[in-house]
């Protein structure tokens, strides 16, 4: 029977420390498993940042009581759902950070946090958008409305590229 040098090394999962109740391939199990769902609610969270900001070019070009209605229902019900995504995300990333905190002296992890205290301003930025309009303002042009939606893009690019290619 062979023994296993490292039992952490399970999927990228490299460096994880078990905590003292669990063992440890347990430990490593469970963390894939925080790590997907960190993921998919990542995912959730995003198509909503993708597609909020376009919501907010349509308005400007209705002119119809119903039509502007129909766009604020839409808006505040994208924004739930990608509101829920991102407090999902934020939690499962929370239980990984306590189940591996050694990530905090990671220069790549350290950026990557940089990076989601943006999104988390760009977030924040949406609402005040939604506000605005709800309020009755109406952009001159769509045309800033259409950069400020392609905001998402570089930050999920630098994300994902942090988090993968772990640079240094």
């Amino acid at each position: 029977m062979q023994i296993e040098r490292d039992p952490y090394r399970v999927a990228g999962t490299a460096g994880l420390r078990h905590t003292p109740r669990l063992a440890p391939r347990w430990t490593a199990i469970m963390y894939i498993w925080i790590k997907a769902l960190h993921v998919a609610f990542m995912v959730t969270w995003f198509a909503g940042l993708f597609y909020l900001p376009r919501l907010f070019i349509y308005p400007a070009m209705a002119d119809d009581a119903p039509g502007l209605e129909r766009f604020e229902i839409l808006e505040k019900r994208l924004f739930a759902i990608m509101t829920i995504g991102a407090v999902l995300t934020l939690v499962f990333g929370l239980v990984m950070l306590a189940m591996n905190p050694a990530l905090f002296a990671v220069g790549w992890f350290q950026i990557k946090l940089i990076l989601l205290a943006g999104l988390a301003v760009y977030h924040y930025r949406c609402l005040t958008w939604m506000r605005r309009l709800k309020a009755g303002y109406q952009p001159d042009g769509t045309t800033w409305l259409r950069w400020f939606n392609e905001i998402p893009v570089m930050f999920l690019l630098g994300i994902i590229l942090l988090a993968v290619a772990k640079p240094f």
